[in-house]
């Protein structure tokens, strides 16, 4: 199993209550089920939440086929409004 680093930003940031944490996973589904245990204010920010791993988008992959290396870094983005 890896060992990952999740980086949440903006709104993600405010509903973890942190910036970053590490969890260990296969998938960057299985890594989000780790960080949805913080609570339900984060589960809904992940379900509307982009993702990029090392820098790389995953786009519209579903999270349970994205596999994971380890140390590797998941930038969670939330939506973010203005422009």
């Amino acid at each position: 199993m890896a060992t990952v680093t999740l980086r949440y930003w903006a709104a993600a940031k405010q509903a973890a209550g942190i910036a970053e944490e590490t969890v260990s996973a296969d998938t960057l589904g299985g890594a989000l089920a780790a960080a949805a245990g913080r609570g339900s204010a984060l589960r809904a920010v992940l379900a509307r939440s982009s993702f990029l791993i090392d820098g790389d988008p995953v786009g519209s992959r579903p999270p349970d086929s994205v596999p994971l290396r380890d140390a590797a870094v998941v930038e969670v983005l939330p939506p973010f409004a203005g422009g």
